[in-house]
C-alpha cells in the first residue's frame, strides 16, 4: 500500500493569516494580516509568570489547570458574562481559545456530524471542524449589519446537524451578535438539541457603548453552550497559548481527557501569569484597553477611507473587512500580495474567510497595532493613490 496523508488532511490547509504574515517577513513590511496584538503587556500579568518561574512552578499543572487560574476564571465569569460555572468540575484550560475549540469539537463530535458555521467565518474554526471529520454547513451574514436569515438556518438543519459556532464579537466582520440574535440562536439550540461553541476571545473588544452578550448567560442556553475564550488577546500574550472552555460538567469532564491526551497542560507559569492579571487587574484596565482599541480603530479606519478602501466600520474585534476592487488583481490574494509589493502593507486575502469564490475582492486588516505603526501603515496606504 502506497504511503499517504490521511484523508481529513486533505480539507485542512494553511491559512492565508500564515501566509500572509511570512510574505510580510520577507519583505520587512508592516503585518497588518494576523492577530498577532503585539502591545505592552500588563504588569501583573508579567509578574506573576516570572514568580510562577523563580518559585519552581514549572511542573504540570492539572489536566484543566491551575486551581488558582480555574477560580480566576469562575469568579471573572459570574462577574463579567453572567455565567455561574463550578472551579472545579466545569472549567477546562487549554492551549488557547483555539484548543479548547479543538478539544471540545474532538470530545463532543462524532466523524460526519454537522455544524453550522456563519460566512464570511474565520479560517481556524472551519479547519478544526474539519480536523476532527466533522462536515460544515454554512449560513451566510449579509452586509452591512451582517445579519443571518432565519430561514437560511432552518434549511441548513438535518438529522446529521450537532452544533453551531459562533464568534462573538466576530473576526472577520466586527460584528457584535445582538441579544435578539443570540435569543434566536440559543433557541434554536434549544429546540434542536444542539451544541453551541461559542468562541469569545474579542469579548472585551466591543465598541461605541455596545455590550457583549454571552449566550451561556441565556437561561434555556446554558445546557448547550461550551464558552470558549482566553487572554491572548486582552494581555498580549498570543504566544502564551492559555484559553479555556466553560460548561456543563458533563461535558467538561471528556474535553478535559481530550485536553490532557493531546496537550497535557497548558504552560504552568504562564497560567499562573494569566491568574495574576485577571485578580489583579480592575475595571479601569478593561475600559481603558476599549477606549485605546477605539482611538485604533478610528486611525485605521480614517487611513483605508483616504487610500480608497470601502468598508463597515467594526462594532468590536479588531479587524475589518475592507473593498479593495481599485487594487490591480483578479482574485483577493493577488490584490493582497500587489498592495503588499507596493506599500509593504500587508492583509488577509477575504477568500480566507469564505467557502468557493466569496470575498474575491475584499481585504481584512488587524489594527492590534502601536499607534505609530497605524499611523506608518495607514501613510504607506495613502501613497499608493498618489
Amino acid at each position: 500500500m502506497k504511503l499517504s496523508a490521511s484523508k481529513r488532511s486533505f480539507n485542512i490547509c494553511k491559512a492565508e493569516i500564515r501566509n500572509m504574515t511570512v510574505e510580510c517577513q520577507k519583505l520587512k513590511g508592516i503585518n497588518l494580516a494576523q492577530g498577532v496584538c503585539d502591545m505592552r503587556v500588563p504588569d501583573p500579568v508579567i509578574e506573576g509568570a516570572c514568580a510562577a518561574f523563580k518559585s519552581g512552578l514549572n511542573t504540570y499543572s492539572r489536566h484543566d489547570g491551575l486551581d488558582i487560574l480555574r477560580e480566576a476564571i469562575s469568579e471573572k465569569l459570574r462577574m463579567h458574562n453572567n455565567i455561574n460555572v463550578d472551579p472545579n468540575s466545569e472549567i477546562v484550560v487549554s492551549s488557547g481559545s483555539t484548543g479548547a475549540l479543538y478539544c471540545a469539537l474532538l470530545a463532543l463530535l462524532d466523524p460526519g456530524d454537522e455544524v453550522i458555521i456563519f460566512e464570511p467565518f474565520y479560517t481556524y474554526h472551519l479547519n478544526t471542524i474539519n480536523a476532527v471529520g466533522a462536515v460544515p454547513r454554512i449560513v451566510k451574514l449579509y452586509p452591512p449589519e451582517w445579519k443571518f436569515d432565519r430561514e437560511e438556518l432552518g434549511k441548513v438543519l438535518s438529522r446529521k446537524t450537532k452544533g453551531i459556532i459562533i464568534n462573538t464579537p466576530n473576526n472577520p466582520t466586527g460584528k457584535v451578535y445582538s441579544k435578539d440574535e443570540l435569543y434566536l440562536i440559543a433557541e434554536f439550540v434549544k429546540n434542536h438539541n444542539l451544541f453551541l461553541f461559542s468562541d469569545e476571545i474579542y469579548e472585551y473588544f466591543v465598541y461605541d457603548s455596545r455590550e457583549h452578550i454571552s449566550p451561556g448567560s441565556l437561561d434555556f442556553a446554558k445546557e448547550n453552550t461550551i464558552t470558549i475564550s482566553g487572554y491572548s488577546k486582552t494581555y498580549s500574550i498570543t504566544g502564551w497559548r492559555v484559553g479555556y472552555c466553560a460548561c456543563q460538567r458533563k461535558w467538561a469532564e471528556i474535553i478535559g481527557y481530550v485536553n490532557d491526551l493531546i496537550y497535557v497542560c497548558a504552560p504552568t507559569p504562564l497560567q499562573y501569569g494569566v491568574a495574576m492579571g485577571i485578580k489583579k487587574l480592575d475595571q479601569a484596565y478593561y475600559k481603558k484597553l476599549r477606549s485605546d482599541f477605539e482611538k485604533k480603530r478610528n486611525i485605521i479606519t480614517k487611513g483605508l477611507k483616504d487610500a480608497g478602501f470601502s468598508f463597515i466600520e467594526p462594532e468590536g474585534a479588531y479587524y475589518i473587512l475592507a473593498e479593495s476592487s481599485h487594487i490591480p488583481g483578479s482574485s483577493s490574494k493577488e490584490k493582497a500580495m500587489e498592495l503588499l509589493r507596493k506599500t509593504g502593507v500587508a492583509a488577509v486575502p477575504g477568500s480566507d474567510f469564505y467557502l468557493r469564490n466569496g470575498g474575491s475582492s475584499l481585504l481584512r486588516f488587524c489594527y492590534a497595532k502601536e499607534d505609530e505603526i497605524l499611523y506608518e501603515a495607514c501613510e504607506r496606504l495613502r501613497r499608493m493613490n498618489r
